[in-house]
């Protein structure tokens, strides 16, 4: 797996103008790629009367899944360059629509490459992004006594407390880098006098 990758903040819309032609840029994180197909058809239904709505997506921490279109553009003068800004980049989980509004100039192979490509990576840009890295999931169980002070001592180390749930005993569902586990460990021994168990789960990206 991947340590880390980046995708978009928010969801949002940024235009640019290019030789009159208008270029609304929609971007958005999509889980799945059913999610990102969702979202472009959200925008064209948003859009009906636009020339053109392209669209680039990259899902998967490993850019597994990649694709783009051009919506009648002349071929790879939208969708790749929009692509391979989304890749160079180095966002994933991550969709782009450009929505333009044809100005009457054309602009030629060249200049489409560079507005749309442009379009994504001014919007990047605009959004703003967001690092979410590789971590273990873990469940950390202590007795009702050790519990709110495990707690403080927890989010002042600056771990990860993902959730906390109350019954015969206490349980912090809690996330942890790989490198960190061991570390962890011993602390927590300390921290509860040797009271709290320690079990690992699977992995998740966050943004620890």
């Amino acid at each position: 797996m991947q340590e880390q990758y980046r995708t978009v903040a928010r969801a949002g819309v940024h235009e640019t103008e290019v030789s009159r032609s208008r270029f609304l840029c929609a971007l958005a994180p999509a889980a799945t790629e059913q999610e990102a197909q969702d979202f472009i058809a959200r925008v064209r239904k948003e859009h009906p009367t636009a020339n053109h709505n392209c669209f680039a997506y990259v899902i998967g921490a490993d850019a597994s899944v990649q694709k783009a279109g051009d919506d009648g553009e002349p071929g790879g003068t939208a969708g790749v360059p929009m692509l391979q800004m989304l890749l160079r980049r180095e966002t994933r989980y991550v969709v782009a629509v450009v929505t333009r509004y044809f100005g009457g100039v054309k602009l030629g192979a060249g200049g489409l490459i560079r507005a749309y490509g442009g379009a994504v990576g001014e919007a990047l840009d605009a959004l703003g992004t967001i690092t979410r890295r590789r971590f273990r999931l873990a469940t950390v169980t202590v007795d009702h006594q050790r519990a709110g002070k495990l707690e403080n001592d927890l989010r002042a180390t600056g771990v990860a407390v993902r959730e906390v749930a109350y019954a015969e005993a206490v349980t912090f569902g809690i996330g942890l880098p790989d490198a960190d586990v061991d570390g962890f460990r011993g602390w927590l021994a300390d921290a509860t006098q040797g009271a709290a168990t320690l079990e690992l789960g699977g992995e998740a990206y966050g943004n620890l």
